[in-house]
């Protein structure tokens, strides 16, 4: 546990995994805001440090595929939220998901949890378990392993979530923007029910107080059943966009739709490829009975246009508070960077470059902690996008991840095909690449306070190779580095003299 105390309040003391994702993290405000306890359980707290309500909740490390350190991470939780798993991707993911609900199912019984809540996906009517996606099938068998446990479980099943930041938004978002004609995949018409992420919320924080005999499954979802195509015509309505030329194939597999996926929107093949598989049969809500139990959002449900415009504007205003990439890929490197400069781990390559600039410290930091998304990298963008296609095509995030605000960065924040590892305001930043690389890269840039009143900029790439191949990647890129990072350095502290 950290060295923040439990916040004493009349609500359930709950536990919140996988608070550093899209769910999580939004789901720790809600029951804030409720009054409720919250602790968050994850693999690195650190990476928790700059949320807005750090220091209103408490972190305990720990690993749901890690059975010994759950020991203790559930003690006087009452209802504990279950939103981890491994995005479908990666081979044997499904024997990893189900190790990890059983581990998680006997720590909550051991621990005297009250309630297990855990968020699923819909499931297609009449379609046998072995038809089923991968991604799908493992959710659904998560949802049995919980709720067969003597913990009573809520096991809430919601298909396409539609909001700012969310992975299915943001493939609908790009495929819609920047394709104004296409030739799609057959799952284009196949019917499924959407729902706003403020009502998968409402419904999770409601799960809270539900009564110890509920322990079953519920369907979720919002007022309208829509096929994928109707809802990129919707969206291109709200989006001020002309209607879009849509015309459905039949050769398009979910394999080829995912690489589709990932070359025309920010959401890599990996990740893309369970969201496409979902699609294929039919996901409609088949009962309402939550109702029975949480009232509906007031106002009802909200639906498919509304949740679309409420998250264009959150976008508009730079007020996404998380994203679908806030988690890590599954198999993105998470090595922290060796501090000791003689790190005893093996070779570690480095570029390093420093200037002195005639700005302040400030207004170089303010660069700084601007780049990447829409600002770029200051070198060479043919360069950079060129890297960012090539990571892509080897099935990575590829650069197309962006920012999640246009000028701040916190700690566990991705950004482009790196993701933000450290950050002290105003002294350093601190990137780890999440690129497909033969070994472990972070880029590490620093201000420091000059001697005449200036500034000073260093710039440091470093390298730790994976074997002869990873040896080889260093070399081969280094003629490269000597000019990208060269010009990266020098157009950074460039535009920290420019007035504004």
């Amino acid at each position: 546990m950290d060295e923040h105390a439990e916040h004493t309040t009349t609500g359930p003391h709950c536990l919140v995994t996988g608070a550093t994702g899209y769910i999580g993290g939004r789901l720790v405000t809600e029951l804030l805001a409720r009054g409720h306890r919250v602790r968050c359980l994850a693999r690195d707290p650190g990476r928790l440090r700059d949320q807005p309500w750090r220091g209103e909740v408490t972190a305990v490390a720990a690993d749901v595929t890690r059975p010994e350190t759950l020991v203790g991470a559930l003690d006087g939780i009452d209802v504990a939220y279950y939103l981890v798993h491994s995005l479908g991707t990666g081979p044997g993911f499904e024997e990893l998901d189900r190790r990890a609900a059983q581990a998680f199912a006997r720590a909550a019984a051991a621990a005297g949890v009250g309630r297990i809540v855990y968020l699923s996906g819909l499931l297609p009517a009449g379609v046998p378990q072995d038809r089923l996606s991968p991604h799908l099938r493992s959710r659904a068998e998560v949802g049995r392993i919980l709720r067969a446990g003597s913990v009573p479980t809520a096991e809430l099943r919601a298909g396409v979530v539609i909001g700012s930041g969310s992975a299915s938004f943001e493939m609908l978002r790009y495929l819609t923007e920047r394709l104004p004609a296409m030739v799609t995949p057959r799952w284009v018409t196949t019917r499924t029910q959407p729902i706003a992420v403020r009502d998968v919320l409402h419904y999770l924080v409601g799960a809270a107080e539900l009564p110890p005999e509920v322990d079953r499954a519920f369907d979720i979802g919002g007022p309208d059943v829509l096929t994928y195509r109707s809802m990129m015509q919707r969206y291109a309505r709200a989006a001020g966009l002309p209607r879009r030329l849509i015309l459905p194939v039949p050769v398009l597999t979910p394999a080829l739709s995912s690489h589709w996926v990932g070359l025309v929107t920010p959401v890599p093949g990996p990740l893309a490829r369970p969201l496409v598989e979902s699609l294929r049969h039919e996901v409609v809500c088949r009962e309402h009975d939550i109702a029975r139990w949480i009232p509906d959002p007031p106002g009802g449900p909200t639906s498919f246009d509304r949740a679309v415009q409420l998250a264009l504007r959150r976008i508009r205003d730079a007020r996404v508070a998380t994203r679908w990439s806030s988690a890590s890929l599954p198999g993105a490197p998470s090595d922290p960077l060796p501090t000791d400069p003689d790190w005893a781990g093996g070779s570690l390559y480095q570029d390093l470059r420093e200037r002195t600039v005639a700005a302040d410290p400030a207004s170089l930091w303010r660069v700084v902690e601007g780049i990447g998304g829409e600002n770029g990298w200051y070198s060479l963008p043919l360069a950079w996008a060129a890297r960012g296609t090539l990571d892509r095509l080897a099935g990575g995030v590829g650069l197309r991840r962006g920012r999640r605000d246009p000028q701040r960065l916190r700690v566990g924040d991705a950004l482009d095909f790196w993701r933000v590892e450290e950050i002290e305001p105003g002294r350093l930043l601190r990137l780890r690449a999440e690129m497909r690389l033969p070994g472990l890269a972070w880029l590490e840039l620093r201000v420091t306070p000059g001697t005449d009143g200036g500034a000073r900029y260093q710039q440091r790439a470093l390298f730790h190779p994976h074997g002869l191949a990873g040896h080889a990647y260093w070399w081969s890129v280094v003629p490269f580095h000597s000019v990208v990072f060269a010009a990266m350095a020098r157009n950074i502290t460039e535009r920290a003299r420019r007035p504004g």
